[in-house]
């Protein structure tokens, strides 16, 4: 038996590296992850989300609403975004989630106040995550013990003791009792899809490509939109099955409720789908094996379930990356499903998450279409 012969090793070893430089996707990958990790974990991930936008429906003013107002923003954890002017508007702004939270101040509050009847102040919080609510719920607990110090002085004295002198009722809508599986299992449906359509899409096309048989494809007069729409029909309907197995599973085994209509919810799965199947297609044209498809894929499917706001608060990100965020097809899909399932969410409340699905298909499709190959490289 031969032993180790430096020269050949050293051959083996020069020649893995010209591999390398020759799959510059795969080596851009090993580079790129790292550091597409190191940051959005660095960065971008914040369990601990503050200046949570919020609204105020206002019927009482005077100085102690005011430090009310005040003490509540100081805290950090809330940002006033608005001045509801109803109860209707403030259901909408909830249901759309445009707010987190909502402060009530009753009318009468301050002269209920000052007469000792301990007033009530309600807050209403979208707890459809509770990781996103939890935080800012335990600082407000502490608000009636110390937003008024400073203005019960003189004759009202009497009213800053150790019993607060209004109570603070908190309600959390959507999810009352902060159970976690009401939040994730739904999201659980848009990653699946996410990971499955697009790696899966991704590969059958390379996969004619690497086996020769995209030659007889392009023999054909079959259309670019053509072959497209052909490769994604199938996984739609493969993506359907298992939208019907998530859901069955989060009804029977996990009991997530299920106040919107299952109509609305099938038609905005079928956009998403078609979303990310194109996404498949695109990184199909760009890929050159099955290896590099599935790199792609993944490379993509990263920050959709770090930025999304599947795993973490969206809103405890920073600007930036919720910039990235609003891009991703996962971060609609996840407000879609969510205020369909847990507020019950009608057409018109979904629309405003709907409609970026429906534009990055279009980007999608054209970019897709443009870099098809027409003859084989």
């Amino acid at each position: 038996m031969n032993g180790l012969s430096w020269a050949r090793l050293m051959a083996v070893i020069y020649k893995e590296f010209i591999q390398m430089r020759r799959d510059r996707l795969t080596f851009a990958m090993m580079v790129g992850v790292p550091i597409l990790q190191l940051t959005l974990f660095g960065f971008a991930i914040n369990s601990d989300p503050k200046q949570l936008p919020t609204a105020v429906l206002q019927q009482d003013y005077s100085p102690f609403t005011r430090s009310i107002v005040s003490a509540i923003t100081n805290s950090g954890y809330f940002r006033i975004v608005t001045v509801a002017k109803n109860e209707a508007e403030v259901q909408r702004l909830l249901d759309e989630g445009e707010v987190q939270f909502v402060i009530d101040i009753p009318a009468n509050f301050s002269r209920d106040l000052v007469r000792g009847s301990k007033p009530v102040l309600l807050v209403q919080a979208d707890a459809s995550d509770p990781a996103a609510t939890g935080n800012a719920i335990t600082a407000l607990i502490q608000l009636p013990q110390t937003a008024l110090r400073y203005d019960l002085t003189g004759p009202l004295a009497g009213l800053n003791g150790q019993d607060p002198a209004f109570q603070l009722q908190i309600h959390r809508q959507y999810n009352p009792e902060g159970i976690t599986q009401y939040n994730i299992v739904p999201g659980l449906m848009g990653v699946i899809l996410t990971m499955t359509m697009i790696m899966m899409t991704a590969m059958a096309v390379t996969r004619e490509s690497e086996r020769g048989t995209m030659e007889n494809l392009l023999a054909t007069p079959v259309q670019p939109l053509e072959v497209m729409i052909g490769k994604i029909v199938p996984y739609i309907l493969v993506g359907y099955v298992q939208v019907g197995v998530i859901l069955t599973a989060a009804n029977v085994v996990f009991a997530v409720p299920m106040v919107g209509s299952l109509a609305l919810l099938l038609a905005c799965i079928l956009v998403f789908i078609a979303a990310n199947l194109t996404v498949g297609i695109l990184f199909s044209t760009v890929a050159k094996s099955q290896m590099q498809a599935m790199q792609m894929s993944f490379f993509f499917f990263l920050p959709s379930i770090l930025l999304s706001g599947f795993m973490f608060p969206f809103r405890g990100m920073p600007g930036w990356a919720q910039d990235i965020g609003e891009i991703l097809p996962l971060t609609h899909f996840l407000r879609i499903v969510r205020g369909i399932l847990l507020k019950g969410n009608t057409a018109m409340d979904v629309w405003p998450q709907l409609w970026p699905l429906m534009l990055f298909i279009v980007l999608a499709v054209t970019l897709g279409l443009k870099r098809y190959r027409r003859t084989l490289d």
